[in-house]
């Protein structure tokens, strides 16, 4: 087994759940794990959702509802951000100006300075009233087995230790208060809700 491995915040607690088993991983950028994924370089993995269309998903993804923190356009010249597909074309379809952030990077400029910076989650979530999903857990190789993992994570309370919660508050200059603050944002299991936002957004997406 091999997953792509997208080295967020947003996706700790799934690397910690599959520490147990023995699966080997390809780290990177979102943009980086897609093409890595086209490619069948990894079997499967956290696809940014914009790339997912048409590919063996399960109803598991990158989610948040009203905000997200780690996904912004902020003020100043509009520019994407080299590590995403969906975020980009995300901030097209809202018609939001200005640069594109996503990520650790983007979770730090929230916290330190985001006067000028619209969260894209809660931007959707005002105009559709709906969470949005950023990524869904695709595979192309070794369905079944991908199948039962990913249910058995979407069934697990991951309990992530004290000690890696501070190691990564420390990476990103935030307090380990921060970091729950975030995790609590983010879930994973797809119900009606996601699929219909992924729905509408793969439909304006085509228009």
């Amino acid at each position: 087994m091999v997953v792509g491995k997208i080295d967020y915040l947003n996706l700790l607690p799934f690397h910690i759940f599959i520490k147990k088993y023995n699966i080997k991983t390809k780290e990177g950028y979102p943009s980086q794990i897609n093409r890595l994924f086209d490619k069948k370089l990894v079997e499967a993995g956290f696809i940014s959702s914009i790339k997912s269309k048409n590919k063996k998903c399960f109803d598991a993804g990158i989610i948040a509802n009203k905000k997200v923190m780690s996904v912004l356009v902020c003020q100043g010249q509009t520019k994407d951000d080299f590590e995403s597909n969906t975020s980009n074309i995300l901030a097209k379809i809202l018609n939001l100006k200005g640069e594109v952030i996503i990520g650790d990077k983007a979770l730090k400029r929230y916290f330190k300075n985001s006067t000028n910076c619209k969260d894209l989650a809660n931007e959707w979530h005002k105009k559709y009233k709906l969470p949005f999903v950023f990524a869904r857990f695709c595979v192309n190789k070794n369905y079944k087995q991908y199948e039962k993992l990913i249910n058995k994570f979407l069934k697990t309370k991951v309990k992530i230790p004290q000690y890696i919660l501070k190691q990564r508050a420390k990476k990103l200059g935030l307090t380990t208060k921060e970091v729950k603050e975030y995790l609590k944002l983010i879930y994973y299991k797809m119900g009606y809700k996601e699929k219909r936002s992924l729905k509408i957004f793969f439909k304006l997406f085509d228009t």
